[in-house]
């Protein structure tokens, strides 16, 4: 699908991925619905970009599912239709092992990683079936495939995500929308922060869990992939050529064989590097 003149919702689009996605969209003359908790981040995009009616900004929690319900109708008051939508907003949990979690720390990642895409996607599909062509782009993670000692519900949650939108394809295969689910490796963002949480020695859950992961790469730090460059490869990959599985990052497609080829391989040797921080 092409992006030029296109309508895309992209949800988490305040900072890290989903910000870069709003500005690749736009530099390929898309428009875009910037969706966000922080309306001061908006703002500061809105500043940032001087692109008219292209843009709008909507202030909004993804967990609130009456307030997602009534997005769609303020997206086509603004732009008339609505072609795209990419879920790319997403939290951390407090780096602590599961039996060490609050019921209200899990019901928040849960909320924002899993029902927050299923908030969306209820309420844009029935828009986005009634385009000649569309796409509907889901943001999992490395940790929805290989698990990370000390971000286990982070991991269900976009373990969750994974086959939400895999289900999703099944079920779309036979309409013009595209379904996507796409697999970040370390991408320089500020997850750790924007989810109130510390990653001791670490700026990611994917970061740790492929520290030692390439090999001549052992006990280094890991190459960070810039968030323009992921959210480049996520609109070519994703959303202009609807690829139905998109890896972002050589740690990710390495993360992703491996895991599959040797999956208890692949926990045992992220369980092994993480044990120092989990004690």
């Amino acid at each position: 699908m092409q992006v030029q003149n296109k309508v895309f919702v992209v949800t988490g689009a305040g900072n890290g991925i989903g910000l870069e996605v709003v500005l690749d969209l736009l530099r390929r003359g898309g428009r875009v619905a910037a969706v966000d908790l922080r309306e001061e981040s908006l703002v500061d995009l809105g500043q940032r970009v001087k692109v008219g009616e292209r843009l709008t900004l909507h202030t909004l929690d993804i967990t609130d599912r009456q307030a997602v319900e009534a997005l769609p109708e303020q997206v086509l008051q603004a732009h008339g239709h609505i072609d795209g939508l990419l879920n790319v907003a997403g939290i951390i949990q407090e780096f602590v092992p599961f039996a060490d979690l609050s019921y209200e720390q899990m019901e928040r990642v849960l909320g924002v990683n899993l029902w927050g895409v299923v908030h969306t996607s209820k309420a844009f599909l029935p828009h986005l079936l009634e385009r000649p062509e569309a796409c509907l782009v889901n943001v999992s993670s490395m940790g929805g495939f290989a698990p990370v000692p000390g971000q286990t519900m982070y991991g269900a949650s976009k373990a969750a995500v994974k086959l939400l939108t895999e289900g999703l394809y099944s079920e779309l295969r036979e309409t013009p929308v595209t379904v996507t689910i796409v697999f970040p490796g370390a991408i320089e963002t500020e997850i750790t922060s924007n989810s109130g949480v510390l990653m001791p020695g670490r700026a990611t859950p994917e970061e740790a869990a492929t520290q030692d992961v390439e090999a001549g790469d052992k006990g280094s730090r890991r190459r960070i992939m810039p968030a323009r460059d992921a959210a480049r490869k996520i609109v070519e990959d994703a959303v202009k050529k609807g690829e139905y599985r998109v890896t972002v990052g050589r740690d990710a497609a390495m993360l992703d064989r491996l895991s599959r080829l040797a999956p208890q391989r692949a926990t045992d040797m992220i369980a092994k590097q993480m044990a120092d921080l989990l004690g």
